[in-house]
């Protein structure tokens, strides 16, 4: 389950502590004293800030004083994208990541992280910002998959995939007006970028992929939902690497 802290001395220390922390929740109308220092610090660390009603602080803290602030931290500790790259290494075969861009229900990234383990790839990239973090609704999605999958947190998703190609991991992004995934190589080493639910993939990331890879569609919808997009392309690749 996600741990909490609440009060605002215990959220202070956790702060300069680097304890991970996905969001920190404030009282409406509450930024005054020590709150603003820890307005101060999470901004610092890039942690997301949000305002909430007292009661959802109340029901959030189950009655102990939280002092109008509770800090939501991971259901599980994040890995490094260099823990990631070590890990395929170890395992002798060319690195396979899967690149969340923006993703933000935590039932999609439950699922992605559940398949990414049934097909053997070695962990997955999220942005700090604009995206859901390793909450407890994504560690109960993910089937138990997050104690396997490591999951790296980074500050820029266009700059990490220039430092995976530089690692020689082609960048792959999937969106419909790519290429159909059964007629593109997808063997090696490489990373698969899945876009947000409502907008894609954004602009500065779908410029720093290598090439763009549509699944065929033959329906009257023509879009899937993030975490099947991404299983259906997964297995594309798992299929190409057992050939």
């Amino acid at each position: 389950m996600q741990d909490k802290i609440f009060g605002r001395n215990p959220v202070i220390e956790a702060l300069k502590s680097d304890r991970e922390i996905d969001k920190i929740l404030i009282k409406k109308g509450g930024t005054e004293g020590s709150i603003n220092v820890i307005i101060k610090l999470a901004k610092q660390r890039g942690i997301i800030i949000s305002e909430a009603e007292k009661q959802k602080l109340d029901s959030l803290s189950e009655g102990e004083n939280h002092q109008g602030v509770v800090a939501l931290c991971a259901a599980h500790e994040y890995s490094s994208v260099r823990d990631i790259l070590d890990k395929a290494k170890e395992k002798g075969h060319a690195p396979f990541i899967i690149i969340c861009d923006k993703i933000t229900d935590p039932h999609n990234l439950g699922s992605i992280i559940r398949t990414a383990d049934c097909v053997g790839a070695d962990g997955v990239i999220i942005p700090k910002h604009n995206s859901v973090g390793l909450n407890s609704v994504v560690a109960k999605t993910s089937a138990g998959a997050i104690e396997y999958v490591p999951v790296a947190k980074v500050t820029n998703i266009a700059r990490t995939s220039e430092d995976l190609k530089k690692e020689g991991l082609w960048i792959a992004g999937a969106d419909m007006d790519g290429e159909e995934m059964g007629k593109t190589d997808l063997k090696g080493a490489i990373a698969i970028v899945i876009g947000s639910e409502g907008e894609g993939i954004s602009r500065l990331v779908k410029e720093k992929c290598d090439f763009i890879v549509r699944i065929p569609m033959f329906g009257q919808i023509n879009s899937l939902n993030a975490s099947v997009a991404a299983g259906v392309i997964m297995y594309e690749v798992l299929r190409q690497r057992l050939d």
